[in-house]
C-alpha cells in the first residue's frame, strides 16, 4: 500500500509559563467523515518558530519517459561544460516542452595524469554548489559523485569528498570542471530526466 497525500497540521499549545509541564498526553479525534486517517511523525517543539518543513521529491516529481542521458568529454586544467537538460520529447525536428525540471547528475571524472589531493573539483554554474574529493589521483582512476545513490567513489569504493552533490537544471545547465594545473581527465556526465508531478490537491 502506498500513501502519497500526507498534509501537515500545525497547532499551537499556550502553556501557563509559570507552571512546570510533567507530561503530555496527545489524542487525535476524528468526527464526521468516512475512510481512513493514518497520523505520523508527531512532534512537540518549543518556542514560537515552527520547524521548516519541505515534501520528499518523490510526491512533486516523476521520471521522463526519454532514457537516461549521457555527456562526455576531456578536460585539461579547468572548464564549464553545459548540458542541455531539455527534458522533453523530439520528433525529428519538433521538440515539445512536456515540463522538464532540475534532477540528480552523477559524475565521473578518469584522470589521465596522477593528481594532487584536493585537485579535482565540480561545481554549478559559476562556481556555487562545490564538491571536491579529497583523494589524491592516478592516471586510470574512476572517480564518482552519483546523486542517483548519494555515493562518493574512488575506484568503486567509497572515498571522502568535501562539499555536494550536483545536480542538472533545466534547460541549459552549466558545470564547472577543475583539475591539477595541465593536468587533463575524461568527464563523463548522466542524469535521469525528471518532470513537475501533479499539482497539489
Amino acid at each position: 500500500m502506498v500513501i502519497n497525500n500526507f498534509i501537515r497540521f500545525a497547532e499551537v499549545i499556550k502553556t501557563k509559563e509559570e507552571k512546570r509541564i510533567v507530561s503530555i498526553t496527545m489524542r487525535p479525534l476524528i468526527f464526521d467523515c468516512t475512510g481512513e486517517i493514518y497520523f505520523t511523525d508527531i512532534q512537540l517543539q518549543e518556542g514560537d518558530k515552527l520547524t521548516g518543513y519541505t515534501p520528499h521529491t518523490t510526491t512533486m516529481l516523476k521520471n521522463s519517459p526519454n532514457p537516461a542521458r549521457y555527456h562526455n568529454g576531456v578536460v585539461r586544467s579547468g572548464d564549464t561544460i553545459i548540458i542541455f537538460n531539455l527534458s522533453g520529447l523530439g520528433s525529428g525536428t519538433v521538440y515539445t516542452d512536456i515540463g522538464g525540471t532540475s534532477t540528480g547528475l552523477d559524475c565521473y571524472i578518469y584522470p589521465i595524469q596522477s593528481m594532487a589531493a584536493g585537485s579535482i573539483e565540480v561545481s554549478q554554474g559559476m562556481g556555487s554548489h562545490k564538491c571536491k574529493f579529497t583523494a589524491a589521483a592516478n592516471a586510470g582512476d574512476e572517480f564518482a559523485l552519483k546523486a542517483s545513490t548519494r555515493q562518493c567513489l574512488k575506484n568503486g569504493s567509497p572515498t571522502q569528498k568535501q562539499g555536494f552533490y550536483q545536480y542538472s537544471t533545466a534547460h541549459d545547465s552549466k558545470h564547472q570542471v577543475k583539475l591539477e594545473d595541465r593536468k587533463s581527465a575524461r568527464v563523463y556526465f548522466e542524469y535521469k530526466e525528471m518532470l513537475k508531478g501533479e499539482e497539489r490537491p
